[in-house]
């Protein structure tokens, strides 16, 4: 793993409200530190920043990146590189593989087995974008950082 961010504890503060970070992922082993890297890095978004992180979208995130560098890992040779950005509400999720062909998005089918990554990022997340680069593609996810308050008794919005 490598970090690339300037900055309090590996956070880097761009502007008046974005705050972001990096790291480069190799091997296998490194999807738990990439799990770590997001979820340190929202620890000090909350402690650094006073920015809220809900429980929910702590784990979410988590996940996300542990199902977008798991994807990079095995269907691209070389490194990954992951991006967490915070602006306006949410965080931003970003991981770059080598492999210019983007995944195949599968419809959900409960009787399959595996495969479900896309789905997962694709239902907890705010948006999902798929963009080729020069060299490889680039996979977006945005996530809210506050829970959603859902619909109420009545099943209006709170």
């Amino acid at each position: 793993m490598e970090l690339t961010a300037g900055g309090h504890d590996g956070a880097s503060l761009r502007g008046a409200d974005v705050i972001s970070v990096s790291g480069a992922f190799e091997g296998s082993e490194d999807i738990a530190l990439a799990r770590d890297l997001a979820r340190s890095f929202l620890m000090d978004v909350q402690a650094v920043h006073g920015v809220s992180v809900s429980g929910r979208a702590m784990g979410n995130v988590q996940l996300v990146v542990s199902e977008l560098v798991t994807n990079a890992r095995k269907y691209a040779p070389g490194p990954c590189l992951l991006t967490l950005e915070i602006n306006g509400g949410a965080v931003k999720v970003t991981v770059w593989d080598s492999n210019p062909t983007p995944p195949v998005i599968l419809a959900p089918d409960p009787m399959r087995i595996g495969r479900h990554g896309l789905e997962i990022v694709m239902a907890v997340g705010q948006s999902f974008t798929i963009h080729r680069e020069p060299v490889g593609k680039r996979i977006t996810t945005a996530i809210m950082l506050a829970d959603d308050p859902g619909p109420d008794a009545t099943g209006c919005r709170l």
